[in-house]
């Protein structure tokens, strides 16, 4: 499937994140203003504790923004009901699950529930995305196991493909590839970036594997304690965003190779 590049999916503008308490609010970050476009596969990248999981439960309407707007679909978000924003936006977080009793099927099915009646009944239209979710990620052998005699790769792929199920615009992952060994981080993202393609949705992650996210992404979202950025990776290694990341007593990053190096 060919992208389209000209359909905006989320338009954040002036945006303010942070936290709202009786004794006034904590800013994260602030003026951050991006587009995200359908079919993209966008990587959220920033050192620990810069604010990428603030910035993402405040995309997903999760959190409160301390000022500015967001825009799923041209419509402020503010205006976007419940059951509208779950057709639209899906969401992949990094918490435990909390029934590994449950088959894959049912687990994936469970995507669908924007759509089914209020018994939760699957038409034949249901099961057909679904199990259409299964084929696209690989796991159709996997349908009928439990949850838990699932591996950490394999459970995060079951996670994916109940987002596909739910059939939005918009699927949001938090760290997706945390606690997975090198091999299955790369598999993971890799995928994430063939779906974009097959299927024409927009999938912004965060992350902390950057090199991996500047060869699999169309655009990136770089947060470092003075700014946050959005562009194409090449854009980005050109204008040295990614040498702001971290202190550079122990961590540079090569812009000849594209990753990050140990000083000597």
């Amino acid at each position: 499937m060919a992208k389209e590049t000209s359909h905006s999916i989320l338009k954040v503008e002036e945006l303010s994140i942070g936290y709202k308490s009786k004794k006034g609010d904590t800013l994260i970050a602030s003026d951050i203003n991006f587009e995200l476009q359908k079919g993209q596969l966008i990587g959220l990248v920033g050192a620990n504790g810069i604010g990428k999981s603030t910035l993402l439960r405040t995309l997903i309407k999760v959190q409160p923004e301390l000022s500015g707007r967001l825009f799923l679909n041209q419509k402020d978000l503010k205006s976007t009901s419940i059951l509208e924003l779950a057709k639209q936006l899906s969401i992949v977080l990094t918490e435990p699950l909390s029934s590994k009793n449950l088959s894959v099927f049912e687990l994936v099915s469970l995507g669908r529930h924007p759509y089914t009646n209020w018994i939760g009944r699957l038409t034949e239209a249901d099961s057909a995305i679904i199990n259409k979710a299964l084929t696209l990620v690989n796991i159709t052998a996997l349908k009928d196991k439990k949850c838990y005699e699932l591996s950490d790769g394999q459970l995060q792929k079951v996670m994916i493909a109940r987002a596909l199920a739910q059939d939005t615009d918009l699927i949001v992952l938090d760290e997706p590839t945390s606690h997975l060994d090198m091999y299955h981080k790369a598999y993971i993202l890799k995928l994430l970036q063939k779906l974009t393609k097959e299927t024409g949705k927009t999938i912004l992650f965060s992350s902390h594997e950057i090199d991996l996210a500047i060869q699999l992404c169309d655009t990136m979202i770089v947060m470092t304690k003075d700014q946050v950025v959005c562009n194409q990776p090449c854009q980005l290694i050109s204008e040295g965003i990614f040498n702001a990341l971290f202190p550079k007593d122990l961590i540079v990053f090569d812009e000849k190779t594209g990753s990050f190096r140990v000083t000597k």
